[in-house]
């Protein structure tokens, strides 16, 4: 046996211990940081060959790996742009230069110029979704854009589909000619059964509010038939007496709607596939469904009004759903879509590389990254309004720092030994 061995495995158990108590160190300093995992190091015997009645001692090897797939408590804070992941997936991020990582790290807020960014100043990435469904590319970062949280400009959407969903009354007498709502008269009495009448508020290329007022009239009981037809409430006479406020050259459009014998619409302006009406207003008009209508024998009553466009106004914040699809809100306009967030998966995550800032890039071991949405299979979901905390066990952390510091003393005590009988050796020849 080599006494100058004996003395390097101690070394080499000093040097594994104190990078066991370098990750200690690492995982209480970050215990409070947002998406941190914990380090960890683990130990492998070095041996070297050996002949009979001679041991050559070793030494240790140590390996330092993280806990990135242990998911940590989730913390919730006041901020809706504060995301958590709750399973599953990482989100992807960039940094200043344009590359791009993954993390855990949900702690954004906008930046000056209202693009959302963590707290290590890495910017989230999204794809558009440009008021409708948001598509991936599975197994590259192509198409990603930077997830933009503010907008200070001013928006408009013009109104392109309406849809009205109601009954009219099957038993309602119908109206004597010359009384119909297109025949622009006076004595319309839309206080009968027989004359429904409601309105519709959409939007025109300006963002201007335009309401149409649109009236049903049961034209002729024994084919089922009804007049529906259409006016700008804009147009409205405020003078007179009468309960029919529109003369003249009011009248934007009317059709005929007729009903099958179980009082499922049959036809409008006798087509029975396309059960709609163009109201017009510059450009392809507004397309008004009326699949949703039905003639039963209960009042008559519009059940639900719809029609898409937004008014002219700047956005007062967002929305981020379950899914990661980030919605602007506004003060009187539904919200819109404007991106959805994208999330990462590897196979191995415990294996990725670990940057500072709580972000990774993949590696050959941890497997090639796949990208889809949250709530997909394989992804966990994105709360708002939420942190997941550092997965550091401080108790364990302490335990193993006694441990570690109890390790290393101990092979101190190897190595001074080593050193006492290697000075007793230098003095036999004194």
């Amino acid at each position: 046996m080599s006494l100058f061995g004996t003395m390097k495995t101690a070394v080499s158990g000093m040097n594994a211990q104190a990078n066991r108590l370098g990750t200690v160190g690492d995982n209480i300093a970050n215990s409070s940081t947002t998406g941190y995992k914990a380090a960890s190091t683990s130990f492998s015997a070095l041996v070297l060959p050996s002949t009979t009645g001679s041991y050559n001692s070793g030494g240790v090897e140590s390996n330092i790996s993280y806990a990135v797939s242990e998911q940590g408590a989730l913390e919730y804070t006041t901020s809706d742009t504060d995301l958590a992941i709750q399973g599953s997936g990482f989100f992807i991020v960039q940094d200043t230069a344009g590359n791009t990582f993954l993390t855990r790290d949900g702690s954004f807020t906008p930046d000056e110029n209202g693009y959302l960014v963590n707290d290590s100043g890495y910017t989230l990435m999204g794809y558009p979704a440009d008021g409708g469904a948001a598509t991936t590319v599975v197994n590259s970062y192509d198409g990603l854009v930077p997830v933009k949280a503010s907008d200070s400009s001013i928006a408009s959407v013009p109104t392109t589909l309406a849809s009205l969903t109601g009954n009219l009354n099957q038993a309602a007498d119908e109206v004597a000619l010359g009384s119909y709502a297109s025949d622009n008269s006076a004595s319309v009495d839309v206080d009968q059964d027989s004359v429904l009448k409601t309105s519709v508020t959409t939007y025109d290329d300006y963002g201007a509010a335009v309401t149409y007022d649109i009236y049903f009239t049961k034209t002729d009981s024994d084919s089922n038939s009804w007049e529906v037809s259409v006016y700008n409430a804009a147009d409205a006479s405020t003078s007179g007496s009468g309960s029919f406020p529109y003369g003249g050259d009011g009248l934007l459009t009317s059709s005929e709607i007729t009903f099958d014998s179980t009082g499922a619409i049959a036809s409008v302006g006798g087509s029975s596939t396309d059960l709609s009406i163009v109201i017009p207003n510059g450009g392809d008009g507004i397309s008004l469904d009326l699949s949703g209508m039905s003639q039963k024998a209960s009042d008559s009553a519009i059940t639900k009004g719809t029609a898409n466009g937004s008014a002219a106004e700047a956005m007062t914040g967002i929305d981020i759903d379950t899914d990661g699809t980030v919605y602007a809100t506004y003060a009187s306009s539904d919200p819109k879509a404007l991106y959805q967030i994208a999330m990462a998966t590897v196979a191995s995550p415990d294996n990725l590389e670990v940057y500072s800032g709580s972000v990774y890039k993949t590696t050959a071991d941890s497997g090639v990254v796949t990208i889809g949405f949250a709530g997909m299979e394989g992804f966990g979901s994105i709360t708002s309004g939420a942190l997941e905390t550092s997965n550091v066990d401080l108790a364990s952390e302490l335990t193993e720092m006694i441990e570690s510091q109890r390790s290393y003393s101990a092979n101190s005590k190897v190595f001074q030994t080593g050193s006492d009988l290697m000075d007793t050796l230098i003095n036999l020849v004194r």
